[in-house]
């Protein structure tokens, strides 16, 4: 893998971060139901991880020598409660699997930090899953 390919990759990456924080900042303002103060506690919460995670990348895309990307990801419309719950899996599941991607891809590129900071992106991503998955696991339809 080249430079310029691995840069790409992060700046995918990078917008999938971005898209994350305007989801759950989105889906935090848009919920409703006497469940709303803590389905907003909830999105709201996840902020933080993921604009860590957008630091990371978007400092990393400069140490290879890359310009970060300042568009995001779309994010998917949602008009319920439950929409939003499951939309929120779909994006984490999806993190999850970029990032275990991109962690194998960084140690063949033989940029061990990278590898090790993606695999900590891997912990995070697939813990908000789990935790998404219990919200939803006795959800009525």
């Amino acid at each position: 893998m080249t430079k310029d390919e691995m840069i790409a990759l992060l700046n995918r990456d990078l917008a999938g971060e971005f898209g994350a924080i305007i989801q759950y900042l989105t889906y935090a303002a848009k919920a409703t139901g006497p469940y709303r103060p803590q389905l907003a506690q909830f999105f709201l919460s996840e902020v933080a991880d993921e604009q860590a995670h957008a630091q990371y990348l978007a400092n990393k895309i400069v140490a290879l020598g890359g310009e970060p990307t300042t568009e995001a990801r779309p994010v998917p419309a949602a008009a319920t409660n439950r929409e939003m719950v499951e939309q929120v899996l779909a994006a984490e599941l999806l993190a999850t699997r970029d990032y275990t991607e991109r962690a194998q891809q960084a140690e063949a590129f033989g940029d061990k930090g990278m590898a090790v900071q993606l695999e900590d992106m891997v912990r995070d991503e697939s813990t908000h899953a789990e935790e998404t998955e219990r919200i939803l696991r006795d959800w009525p339809l």
